[in-house]
């Protein structure tokens, strides 16, 4: 299954799911779906400015599979 969302967080607003403290993310689907995964794999997608853009969240019977960004 693939599910699209954008995301734009800080790095302030990051740093607890970058240090662990916090150890899933859930956004909304462009579906209007929410869905949950484990922060440390937005950890690549982190600059200076934080976390912005389009993703695709690819699952296999609910198991994470992979996450890239979306041009």
């Amino acid at each position: 299954m693939k599910y699209y969302f954008s995301i734009n967080i800080t790095t302030q607003e990051f740093l607890p799911y970058y240090q662990g403290k916090v150890q899933n993310v859930v956004v909304t689907t462009t579906q209007g779906i929410k869905v949950q995964f484990p922060a440390m794999h937005l950890r690549k997608y982190l600059t200076a400015n934080g976390i912005q853009g389009h993703f695709c969240l690819q699952t296999q019977q609910n198991k994470f599979l992979a996450l890239s960004k979306v041009k």
